[in-house]
């Protein structure tokens, strides 16, 4: 076995090992259905314990789902209008907790329902926001607004951008709060609080923000590879913990469940995060908080607050805080835009993975293609062409390398037949060849090698990136993040009956269009060499194209065109670089080898 075919062998096995490991790794995830009336759906409509628990100095009360139910009815509703959001203000608490993405949709058809991020308790899977102030000192629970404070509207019909609203409530006991909530031209609330003391003596209180989700939110798409759960920022450390993992908190008696509670120094923000949407409590930068995660296992709540520091009003004095939320869509320039801003890490939120020094220059680049051509797969393809110019003379070695490999052929059978059984000979011999010819035999193996990390950050940019999201292509592929929808097993929608559904084993040979050019464009890459004489190496060649094609057939949509590009501006290059080098690679003579039976050896 001649060492450019022990390369190739080795790379193309390690390129198959890997992306083998990744697929058993990270299959395509199934769809999932709650059956009503279930656990995971009751689980939404617990009943908490009851918010008169006092609150402890410089913690968020409770939430009480019981009372808030009740309060439901007796409260009012503040329309939200924006061109991104709609929704609705609850006055009761003054919580936000009816919002849906107004430019999104669950599934590609149009009439499919709009995202919805957050939904009031009651509902399954309760989501929202609340703002409120936290007692210290002599100052009572009920003397401080709440999850359950009924509010009064002084300022704004409804929330809409340039235009906010403004709730009020008077304790009875001395102090007056307010409450102001605005909004901008995308995702990004801001909460005012103040409160005026107009009593005889000072108060003392802490001002919180809660997220607050009932139950593990049941559209998570299940897949490792992308982080879903608790997100939070301390001081430039970012902390991603799974929802699953939450429950294993230790008990903080202080906080009255399972919590992990951080010390912010000066910038930091802490929230929910799913596949594509995401919820952030963020305190005014270059302030003091403290960041807290919890779980309440009675009433299956998790739970994130903000809570800054306690302040004391004298009488006569007003104190405020301005804190942000963030509730939406992870679109990558709105919340880099957010970033520049001021907010510490924000774009961080998206999870790049471990890669995320090839993840973030790969979409930063792949984005600004796409603000120039206006589709994502021709971007992709454009994309393909700039990493294969970078990495050109990397390959060009590699190639040149290759070509004198083939040059050197017939002194390498020289060799072999006057070194014979002694291989300490024939190793010898091999090297002061190559020394004596400037080639590198491990040169093949680096094109290939290099393409693994670029694949995988590639695979979790279109995996994890809104943006790929629904993107179209043309004709049959209206979404890049999924897999080609077109299959041989109805050739390919001639015949009348649908085929595997995604997520399912029988998938895998549901081959559409686009894994089919995958497996053909490998295979013509292959034939620019003759196959090798050993049986073993000629098989693995013969197979190796159409197992990466059944492989990679479930594999999204913008990473197999992704794949086809490379393979065919690989071939391209290959092809002139070896004819540059005075090699000629017989490509049809090498087709037609492959087809011809081998003769039967006389017995």
């Amino acid at each position: 076995m001649d060492d450019q075919n022990k390369n190739l062998i080795m790379a193309t096995a390690l390129s198959f090992a890997v992306i083998l490991i990744w697929f058993v790794l990270f299959p395509p995830p199934e769809p999932t259905a709650v059956p009503e009336g279930s656990d995971a759906t009751q689980s939404a409509t617990a009943t908490p314990t009851p918010s008169a628990t006092p609150a402890v100095p410089g913690t968020a009360p409770a939430v009480d789902s019981a009372v808030s139910v009740a309060a439901e009815a007796e409260g009012t509703r503040l329309p939200i209008a924006t061109g991104r959001l709609a929704g609705s203000i609850l006055t009761t608490g003054g919580r936000i907790d009816d919002l849906t993405l107004s430019g999104y949709r669950e599934e590609l058809e149009p009439d499919s329902e709009t995202v919805r991020l957050f939904s009031p308790v009651g509902d399954p899977n309760a989501y929202y926001a609340l703002h409120g102030w936290s007692p210290a000192g002599e100052l009572p629970f009920e003397a401080v607004p709440g999850a359950d404070t009924p509010w009064t509207v002084v300022d704004g019909a409804s929330l809409g951008v340039d235009a906010p609203v403004t709730l009020a409530w008077d304790n009875g006991q001395g102090q007056q709060f307010t409450k102001q909530i605005a909004v901008d031209e995308n995702y990004m609330f801001t909460v005012t609080q103040s409160v005026t003391n107009s009593g005889d003596a000072p108060v003392r209180m802490a001002p919180y923000g809660v997220l607050a989700r009932h139950g593990e939110p049941q559209n998570l798409s299940g897949f490792f590879i992308i982080h879903e759960g608790l997100i939070q920022m301390s001081d430039g450390e970012l902390n991603e913990t799974d929802y699953d993992n939450m429950p294993d908190f230790d008990y903080v008696e202080r906080e009255g469940a399972r919590a992990e509670v951080l010390q912010v120094a000066e910038n930091g923000w802490i929230g929910f995060t799913d596949h594509y949407w995401m919820s952030t409590l963020i305190p005014t930068p270059g302030t003091p908080f403290k960041s807290v995660a919890k779980y309440d296992n009675r009433s299956d709540v998790y739970q994130t607050e903000t809570v800054a520091p306690t302040v004391t009003v004298a009488p006569g004095e007003t104190a405020q805080v301005v804190t942000q939320l963030f509730a939406g869509a992870k679109e990558w320039d709105t919340i880099r835009n957010y970033e520049r801003g001021g907010i510490d890490g924000f774009l961080d939120s998206i999870d790049w993975g471990w890669f995320f020094f090839l993840t973030k220059p790969i979409f930063a680049m792949l984005h600004w293609i796409n603000g120039i051509i206006g589709n994502m797969g021709w971007s992709i393809i454009v994309l393909t062409l700039v990493i294969k110019a970078i990495l050109f003379p990397l390959a060009y070695k590699s190639y040149v390398s290759m070509a004198k490999m083939k040059e050197l052929q017939p002194e390498m059978e020289k060799l072999k037949e006057s070194a014979g059984d002694d291989r300490q000979k024939m190793q010898k011999g091999m090297m002061e060849l190559y020394k004596k010819n400037k080639v590198n035999p491990a040169s093949g193996c680096l094109p290939i090698l290099m393409q693994i990390p670029i694949f995988f950050s590639l695979y979790k940019v279109i995996f994890v990136t809104l943006e790929l999201r629904h993107a179209p292509w043309f004709g049959w592929i209206r979404d890049l993040s999924a897999p080609d929808p077109s299959s041989i097993m109805n050739l390919f929608g001639l015949l009348p009956w649908n085929t595997p559904e995604v997520g399912s084993i029988f998938f895998i040979f549901s081959l559409g269009v686009l894994p089919i050019l995958l497996g053909i464009s490998m295979w013509l890459q292959q034939k620019l060499n003759p196959s090798p004489t050993d049986p073993t190496q000629k098989m693995i060649f013969a197979w190796m194209p159409w197992v990466f094609m059944f492989m990679l057939g479930s594999f999204a949509s913008g990473l197999v065109i992704y794949w086809i590009a490379n393979n065919t501006i690989t071939f391209i290059q290959q092809y002139a670089i070896m004819r540059s080098q005075g090699y000629k690679p017989d490509l049809w003579g090498n087709i037609a080898g492959g087809f011809k039976r081998k003769p039967k050896e006389e017995s």
